[in-house]
């Protein structure tokens, strides 16, 4: 069955009202989309947290049970073993929103534009930018610039998942070489590697993944020129 064909009036027969109508209902519908992202990613943390949190009361549990036996280290691996991939996943998933939410923000700074057309003299009431290049994200994401430029990853979601996941992993390493009958110091080297690695291979996901959308995303309202103020 052929898709029925849609008629397409030319830009000139719409009048300005009707354009702000449409562009408004578009402003909400992403507004409402970020909400809900945003939403699912703080019920997410709270779930892994919370998840983090009762299983090392029930590891102490567990521990008193068993008097730290060999029950004991077979039941802390298998437990932080499931917290890693459960935080690995919850990683993920912050990740994944967090491209999701700046796209929200460039349809946004999008919409923005077009209300500027509409009326050049609005952009001096915007708070948020008109522009969906990486100056203008920055913008809509901090107007208030930080001090530093990695102030704002830093203090993310998704760092905030990293962390906790790569405590985790240590955690995870030094039971693994306590179980093998390792010393004090390899226990302590095994637990640092384990961290060292976790980070290290997350940060280089999440560089990989900033690269490619620094590589395939192209601005259609960017900041004029020197060029073009001149």
């Amino acid at each position: 069955m052929n898709a029925p064909e849609i008629s397409v009036t030319p830009d000139e027969d719409f009048s300005p009202a009707l354009r702000v109508q449409l562009l408004a209902t578009e402003h909400w519908s992403l507004l409402a989309s970020r909400s809900t992202t945003q939403n699912e990613l703080l019920v997410r943390i709270a779930i892994f947290v919370t998840l983090v949190s009762a299983s090392v009361v029930g590891l102490a549990l567990v521990g008193q049970a068993t008097d730290f036996s060999g029950r004991f280290d077979v039941f802390a691996i298998v437990l932080f073993s499931v917290l890693v991939v459960v935080g690995t996943l919850t990683l993920l998933r912050v990740a994944n929103g967090s491209y999701e939410d700046m796209a929200y923000v460039i349809g946004m700074n999008r919409l923005r534009a077009a209300y500027a057309e509409l009326d050049p003299g609005i952009t001096r009431y915007l708070v948020a930018s008109p522009h969906d290049d990486e100056r203008g994200i920055a913008q809509t994401y901090a107007y208030f610039p930080h001090s530093s430029a990695v102030v704002q990853p830093l203090a993310s979601s998704s760092m905030l998942i990293l962390s906790v996941d790569a405590v985790v992993a240590a955690v995870l390493a030094g039971l693994v070489a306590n179980a093998a009958d390792g010393s004090g110091v390899v226990i302590g080297v095994a637990a640092a590697s384990g961290a060292a690695i976790y980070l290290l291979a997350s940060l280089s996901w999440f560089a990989r993944g900033y690269r490619t959308v620094q590589r395939d995303y192209a601005a259609r309202f960017p900041h004029p020129s020197r060029k073009e103020l001149a």
